[in-house]
């Protein structure tokens, strides 16, 4: 028996190509298509039983993926969400992940990842892919970001010049000892290993532009 697929996306030409896409895929099947989130959930609200996979936009109008989202992990936890979006923000992706999101794929996906992420959410629950590993690698590097004190914050910047630590102590009106202090707690809270490491987080978060 085919797996059931739920296709909420506003955009109606993407919406028939996927499903025309969907079912041409062995054991799935598209059973209903709906412009945007509050059409699902009225779907839902009046007694209908979710479909095995939710294929789910995040920009509709009306209600958008991420209110949907909140509304099924209030009212239907257990449903499975594939996200297929353009919106390829990180801090996005993050928030439909903690809203119970099984996965979550950009538009320009090829086929064959589509088909496999399909599987995947179905025999295992969950699909992984670069998209979510790199926005879950950026939310990492945004808390150690959020930890540095505004000292440890100046010298990670003297520490992208061309500066020797005993000239970025002489610029902080600090003794070489202090200087080395922050030098090995930035090493430890960010998780690097050299001054190569600290320059290149901070290009990564945009606190040293090139």
């Amino acid at each position: 028996m085919n797996k059931t697929i739920i296709i909420v996306d506003d955009h109606k030409l993407f919406a028939q190509s996927l499903q025309i896409l969907v079912n041409s895929f062995s054991g799935f099947e598209v059973v209903k298509t709906f412009k945007n989130g509050e059409e699902l959930v009225k779907y839902l609200e009046a007694g209908n039983e979710g479909p095995d996979i939710l294929l789910l936009d995040m920009r509709m109008p009306v209600m958008d993926g991420m209110s949907t989202m909140a509304w099924l992990k209030e009212n239907r936890p257990d449903q499975k969400v594939l996200t297929l979006t353009v919106d390829q923000e990180d801090e996005t992706i993050i928030k439909m992940l903690r809203l119970g999101c099984r996965g979550y794929l950009l538009k320009d996906i090829e086929p064959e990842e589509f088909e496999h992420a399909l599987n995947a959410i179905d025999r295992n629950g969950y699909y992984s892919n670069k998209t979510i590993s790199d926005a879950l690698s950026h939310e990492e590097r945004k808390k150690k970001y959020e930890e540095l004190t505004d000292r440890e914050m100046e010298f990670l910047t003297h520490a992208c010049s061309e500066l020797t630590y005993k000239q970025v102590a002489e610029e902080m009106h600090l003794s070489p000892k202090t200087v080395d202090n922050y030098r090995e707690s930035l090493f430890s809270k960010l998780q690097v290993k050299s001054r190569v490491g600290l320059v290149m987080f901070a290009i990564k978060e945009g606190i040293f532009k090139i």
